[in-house]
């Protein structure tokens, strides 16, 4: 490597307002909200899709690492420069080049905010249904690389499900362009649901054609209260076998509950332990059939009260919050999004909690119940060696929990650094092995956001 020379040829190629190598300037660039920290050498940030195939090839030709980047909101460490290198931020090719509500299609570089397409695209009736809480500040480009989802994934799925096409660069410098305009299209291999998710490791997004979603006509809200976690689990169950599918079903515990009751006292009740937060949409009609078969699911032992909500954004601004409340629970959080199919949901939970007390680590848990996808945090300080060695000890028994009922240890936060040693407990040799090679076809020099993933 000659970081000196690639510098050099980077700083030929752009104006001295889209380079940086003060480490100074470097600084915000060498973490994301896993806190994991490394700093690049440079940070550059193209405008076009030429210039980011020009840093490849420089990248490849120099054998440094290049990191894409959006925001930096991610949770695992996907977008930190681990091995140094250059840091390729995309926040400003942040151009929406094309909005077709009669082929129910938007065209987007990757630095466009979720929040922005968002309000883009609603005047013309019409929305992109991957709404994770960082939604005001990540990209679409991040959105992608991490197959983000959100709330509203229990009824309208994952990024993956609402991308049409991609235009991206790969680790070799090529331009390459998969999908079509159409829903329909089995001509290839689908290579655009195989980049999307691949935390940056195959090509960069360039642009993409995702595929936009009508409104509905009308959003209800209920809540469901109970006693203890594992009747709200049986609840969740209960909720997930009937036929009406809610768009968004939202699980807190009671540290989450606590959280936000100090921080909004008297919104919620003292003697509920459990919360789901149910949403329902589609028509007038739609919504009552749908919140009359779902409050009689919530009707098990241990129901304090399920009802119809009066104030959903008040309660949603509060769900949203919950992240940024644990930092100032403890110094430091281990968060985990694992997912489990939602029957053994009670499991899980029931589970964690016991493990948790076992190891007398803080614990707190919330998420996308109607999903299996439960956000498991350890809340710990990372100066006490002997909390942190029993958070880790912790954290491997409700891995193994996880994959003994049918779960997978990441369910939309990724695997970046933090899931990486535990990738082999999940996925078989083989697997791995082929998996790697796929890395190689699209990145023969290694030089895209190189030793994530794998072991």
């Amino acid at each position: 490597m000659n970081s000196f020379a690639l510098i050099s040829a980077l700083q030929s190629l752009f104006p001295a307002d889209r380079i940086f190598t003060d480490p100074v300037d470097c600084h915000a660039y060498s973490y994301d909200n896993s806190r994991n920290f490394n700093p690049p050498i440079a940070v550059v940030f193209p405008l076009t899709a030429e210039e980011v195939r020009a840093v490849v090839l420089l990248c490849n030709e120099h054998e440094m690492p290049l990191v894409p980047r959006g925001r930096g909101t991610g949770t695992a460490g996907g977008s930190v420069p681990e091995r140094g290198g250059v840091a390729l931020s995309l926040e400003r090719m942040n151009r929406i080049l094309a909005i077709d509500p009669d082929n129910r299609m938007a065209v987007v570089e990757p630095g466009v905010l979720n929040q922005e397409l968002q309000d883009a695209i609603r005047p013309s009736g019409f929305f992109w249904p991957p709404d994770p809480s960082s939604a005001p500040y990540c990209s679409v480009g991040g959105n992608l690389a991490t197959c983000a989802a959100g709330p509203h994934a229990v009824k309208y799925g994952v990024a993956r499900d609402h991308v049409l096409g991609l235009k991206a660069v790969t680790g070799a410098g090529e331009f390459i362009t998969t999908g079509c305009h159409t829903t329909k299209g089995v001509v290839g291999y689908d290579l655009t649901r195989l980049i999307v998710g691949s935390e940056g490791t195959l090509a960069i997004i360039v642009e993409a054609t995702l595929k936009l979603t009508p409104l509905p006509r009308a959003v209800g809200g209920l809540t469901a209260q109970f006693r203890d976690t594992l009747s709200c689990a049986r609840a969740i169950a209960a909720i997930m076998a009937q036929p009406f599918v809610p768009s968004a079903l939202e699980f807190l515990d009671n540290n989450a509950l606590n959280l936000i009751r100090n921080r909004h006292p008297n919104m919620l009740s003292a003697e509920m332990r459990a919360l789901l937060m149910i949403e329902v949409d589609g028509s007038e009609s739609e919504i009552a059939e749908a919140a009359a078969a779902i409050l009689q699911a919530c009707e098990v032992d241990g129901l304090i009260e399920a009802k119809a909500a009066r104030d959903t954004q008040s309660l949603w601004a509060a769900r949203k919050a919950l992240s940024p409340l644990l930092r100032d629970v403890a110094p430091k959080k281990i968060n985990e999004d694992v997912a489990v199919p939602v029957s053994r949901l009670p499991e899980l939970l029931g589970g964690v909690e016991s493990l948790a007390a076992r190891h007398n680590v803080a614990n707190v848990n919330f998420g996308h119940a109607g999903n299996g996808n439960i956000h498991v945090n350890l809340l710990v300080n990372p100066d006490n060696p002997e909390e942190m060695a029993r958070a880790e000890a912790c954290l491997d028994e409700i891995f193994s929990l996880v994959l003994s009922l049918d779960g997978t240890l990441s369910g939309e936060h990724g695997v970046g650094i933090a899931k990486r040693p535990f990738v082999p407990r999940e996925i078989d040799a083989p697997t791995l092995a082929l998996m790697k090679s796929v890395k190689q076809a699209f990145d023969p020099g290694n030089v895209l956001n190189p030793g994530k993933l794998f072991p």
